[in-house]
């Protein structure tokens, strides 16, 4: 199975996928509401915004394995992304990015090394995936931001 074949469901419960987003750029990234990186939102947000008329999301996978802070139920993460940080971006249900019950997904996504040669676990919340038109992943640590002109130079060109 493909990065694309995985089923997962929505923040909503619906089953999914991201076949929906192949052929297209997106970011894909693990967030949470209690964060100290939770501001984040805003720049992810920001990039949702400015690119998704040219074909590229932003996809939010909530995960409460870092200290604790995505404790939340999908009504709540929903609530709190919304009227926080108005996020209109898509959110797929809590997932585990790390250990025996890691997602498929990110199972995938974690065999990619970061600029700092990091493969393998997420370190944190909001790590970021870029995902190419033809599938191609780049990782950007956690503290690398939204606003990052590395970040942003690799989505420009995986808009082409």
């Amino acid at each position: 199975m493909t990065i694309y074949e995985h089923p997962v469901n929505t923040l909503a419960g619906e089953p999914s996928s991201l076949a929906q987003f192949e052929g297209q750029p997106f970011l894909v990234v693990n967030v949470a509401s209690k964060c100290g990186l939770t501001p984040q939102y805003t720049g992810l947000e920001s990039l949702h915004e400015q690119y998704h008329d040219r074909g590229f999301n932003v996809v939010g996978f909530p995960c409460n394995q870092f200290g604790g802070q995505e404790p939340g139920t999908a009504e709540e993460i929903q609530t709190f992304c919304s009227t926080t940080y108005g996020v209109t971006f898509p959110m797929f249900e809590k997932v585990d990015v790390n250990g025996d019950d890691r997602h498929p997904i990110y199972a995938e996504l974690t065999e990619t090394a970061d600029a700092e040669g990091h493969s393998g676990d997420i370190r944190w919340n909001f790590e970021k995936f870029l995902v190419g038109r033809d599938g191609s992943v780049t990782r950007f640590s956690p503290m690398v931001t939204p606003e990052d002109p590395a970040l942003v130079a690799a989505i420009e060109a995986a808009l082409g």
